[in-house]
């Protein structure tokens, strides 16, 4: 058998057990499977006791780099729309529910010359 990376195995494992999607629309959760893998970056602590921190923190960067690798793109928008590239799903309930609040305005001091 094929040996997938994790992201993978994790995306279709979500899938195979969402009665909406299957195990055919797995890569609708990649960014879910991803989400998972953000979380149990920091062990706990008895996962710490068991072995080396950084090294379960550089696994799981690798395995979070892979998202890139398999196909996360879902054939339908999210509802609540994306970002300008379509790479950030923008649910409606993201922040406050204002899908502009996540982007961060500076003003510009200018110097005195």
């Amino acid at each position: 058998m094929e040996q997938r990376i994790l992201l993978e195995r994790l995306a279709r494992h979500l899938a195979a057990g969402n009665p909406d999607l299957g195990p055919d629309r797995w890569q609708e959760q990649v960014e879910t499977a991803a989400g998972l893998l953000a979380i149990i970056k920091d062990p706990d602590d008895a996962m710490r006791q068991a072995g080396d921190e950084r090294v379960w923190q550089a696994m799981i960067d690798a395995a979070l780099r892979q998202r890139w690798a398999v196909a996360s793109a879902p054939s339908v928008e999210p509802p609540g729309g994306t970002d300008e590239e379509g790479d950030i799903p923008l649910t409606p309930d993201t922040v406050s529910g204002n899908r502009a609040e996540w982007v961060h305005l500076h003003q510009i001091q200018e110097k005195p010359k």
